[in-house]
Parts: C-alpha cells; sequence; structure tokens
C-alpha cells in the first residue's frame, strides 16, 4: 500500500515539475517583446501628444506658444 502512495506521489511530483518547466520555458520566451514595447511607445507618445493639445487649446497654452515662438524667431533674427 505505502508502494502504491509513494509511486502516485512521485508521479504527482514528475507531472508538477514538468508543467513548471514549461512555464518557465514560457516566461523566458521573448517572441512579441518588440511589438508590444512598440506599441507601448505610440501609447505614451499619443499620450503626450494629447496633453500637448490639450493644455495649447485650453488654459491660455495657445498664448504661451505664441509667446514661445517669438522668442525664438526673434532670437535666430538677432544672430543673423
Amino acid at each position: 500500500m505505502y508502494e502504491l502512495i509513494l509511486r502516485a506521489h512521485l508521479t504527482v511530483l514528475a507531472v508538477a515539475s514538468e508543467r513548471l518547466e514549461r512555464a518557465r520555458h514560457r516566461l523566458r520566451d521573448d517572441r512579441g517583446q518588440a511589438t508590444t514595447e512598440y506599441a507601448l511607445v505610440l501609447l505614451a507618445a499619443a499620450l503626450v501628444a494629447v496633453l500637448v493639445i490639450t493644455w495649447a487649446t485650453a488654459g491660455g497654452g495657445a498664448a504661451k506658444v505664441g509667446r514661445l515662438f517669438d522668442r525664438v524667431i526673434d532670437s535666430v533674427i538677432d544672430k543673423v
């Protein structure tokens, strides 16, 4: 009886070990990582663009952008 329980226990441990090794292999797999990183970078760029557009069109941001461009253009003209 004890031998049967021991064999069953060892079989369960072997199956669990095999499943754990397959899970580790899947976690180490890098397929699709570049695509995911690219999508996250695009998402972050879109978020920044939306924030800048929101700031520039609301709350006086447009006037600040205009003053910034005026300063840059005046600086370039002074150096020429």
